[in-house]
């Protein structure tokens, strides 16, 4: 039986290049010469750090414009709030999110069951699988998702026929 699997993925090595140039970006802007500023990436979390609240949204610009430019969708991409201690540093952690959750998986399956098309739905981990009986089905199915709005990108892949 024809099938496919609906992911969300990003690739790890555009989000290292998206950093490395952000990394640049900082070294030579004059509103941070001499400042404590600082970007790390750690598997999927980019950690910044700057000396205020300026500073920090300054930052946090650079890293973001440097993902949307590597076309690394920002649907996947969980900012979270930064953190001001009362000596004025910041420090903000931004995830980036592989996979697609249960929570929204569930969502996306309710949104194909809700369609009625003629396929079956199953969650695999972090992915679902869609199998129907002919690849026209599937194929509709795949506009539809692609049309509708969800808190995650989605991608096709593992196309069976």
């Amino acid at each position: 039986m024809p099938s496919f699997d609906i992911t969300s993925e990003v690739n790890s090595m555009e989000v290292e290049n998206a950093i490395n140039q952000a990394k640049k970006e900082l070294v030579n802007r004059f509103d941070f010469k001499g400042s404590k500023a600082e970007i790390i990436l750690e598997k999927n979390e980019i950690k910044l750090t700057a000396e205020n609240k300026f500073k920090m949204t300054a930052l946090h610009e650079i890293v973001i414009g440097k993902l949307a430019k590597r076309n690394i969708s920002l649907k996947n991409v969980d900012k979270g709030e930064p953190d001001f201690s009362p000596l004025g540093h910041a420090r903000q952690v931004i995830k980036i999110k592989q996979g697609i959750e249960s929570v929204v998986a569930k969502e996306i399956t309710q949104f194909i069951r809700d369609s009625k098309s003629k396929v079956t739905t199953q969650i695999l981990g972090d992915q679902i699988r869609v199998t129907g009986k002919s690849r026209d089905d599937l194929q509709e199915v795949m506009t539809a998702v692609r049309t509708h709005e969800f808190p995650v990108d989605v991608g096709f892949g593992n196309f069976r026929d």
